[in-house]
């Protein structure tokens, strides 16, 4: 491959730049803040995100989309959530509708509750119809961005694009796996986040290895609940993106959702841990959205619910956990 841009400079998008940068010719990286530009183009260093690595040679930043997006053959997006849609439909004049587009971010938009891959599907519909993926799996952008060996997987519709990204991007630290379920992989991105938080509730009063793994095996139960009635399969849940993502960002010590939640269940108050975080913690807003999805298929998500009510400090960390254990019992 000639050309790579990834789109979005943040502690993920500029850990793909250093782990994909020897999978092509020249790796654009587009930046919205120009003093982090300036400085990846002239110390080879995102200061601001993962400083303490060193970004290859062959990878320019840009904050002008035209100049960015010039010849790139595919394209990961790697913003918030919340932006994906506004930085989408900023690039679309320069983005080639033969190029694959891979959305690498996870969440669920707030106020659609879409997916990533939606998202970018509507913005580019009266253009073009994109070749699409999408990039999942158990990755904190520090390790990726330090080469040390990761699985991730690879969704779309069409198996001749989850192949083609599987070809170019899989190296000897990134091994992705294909997969035909961008339902799935994208809900288990995203519904993971807030299994986390309450993860990091547990950790936070200091309760140990039973109430995690049941933590962990339940959260997982509602996230395949919700995931299958809305599309997904079943057996993608049980993989990467699925479980694999669940239990890394619950036990993680990277984990930013599971920081939250620590924070919490020590007494501070939301707003106050969110505007000490460099990087977005995606589980706070998805926790609202899949509590309308499963709402509208039906479905039950206890632990979902719980957390969105100790978010909203209506309900206590040790209260939201004595409620879920006093529920009615009932056949696993």
């Amino acid at each position: 491959m000639q050309t790579l841009a990834v789109v979005g400079a943040g502690s993920w998008g500029t850990a793909l730049a250093i782990a994909l940068a020897s999978r092509t010719e020249r790796l654009h990286l587009w930046v919205r803040e120009h003093q982090i530009a300036e400085s990846i183009n002239s110390k080879h260093r995102n200061l601001t995100y993962l400083p303490e690595f060193t970004i290859p040679a062959n990878v320019t930043a840009f904050t002008d989309y035209e100049d960015c997006l010039h010849g790139a053959e595919m394209v990961l997006l790697a913003p918030p959530s919340h932006a994906m849609r506004r930085l989408v439909l900023y690039a679309l004049p320069w983005l080639r509708a033969d190029a694959i587009l891979v959305s690498a971010t996870k969440g669920l938009e707030e106020n659609t509750h879409l997916r990533m891959s939606e998202v970018v599907r509507e913005v580019t519909a009266a253009a073009f119809s994109p070749k699409l993926a999408v990039l999942s799996g158990p990755s904190f952008a520090r390790e990726v961005a330090a080469g040390e060996p990761a699985a991730l997987v690879i969704a779309s519709q069409d198996p001749g694009i989850a192949h083609a990204v599987q070809s170019a991007l899989s190296g000897s630290a990134l091994r992705l796996y294909t997969n035909d379920d961008p339902v799935g992989v994208e809900l288990g991105a995203s519904l993971k986040n807030v299994i986390a938080i309450a993860a990091g509730v547990c950790a936070g009063l200091g309760l140990g290895s039973n109430t995690r793994a049941a933590l962990i095996s339940r959260g997982l139960a509602e996230i395949t609940r919700l995931a299958t009635a809305l599309g997904g399969k079943p057996q993608t849940l049980a993989g990467l993106a699925g479980l694999g993502d669940l239990v890394l960002t619950c036990t993680g010590e990277l984990s930013r959702n599971r920081t939250l939640g620590i924070e919490l269940a020590r007494g501070r108050k939301l707003g106050d841990v969110l505007s000490g975080m460099t990087m977005v913690a995606e589980g706070v807003n998805t926790t609202f959205a899949a509590l309308q999805l499963a709402e509208t298929a039906g479905v039950e998500m206890p632990i979902t619910a719980q957390m969105a009510q100790v978010l909203e400090g209506r309900r206590t960390p040790d209260a939201a956990l004595r409620e879920l254990m006093e529920r009615m019992p009932r056949p696993e």
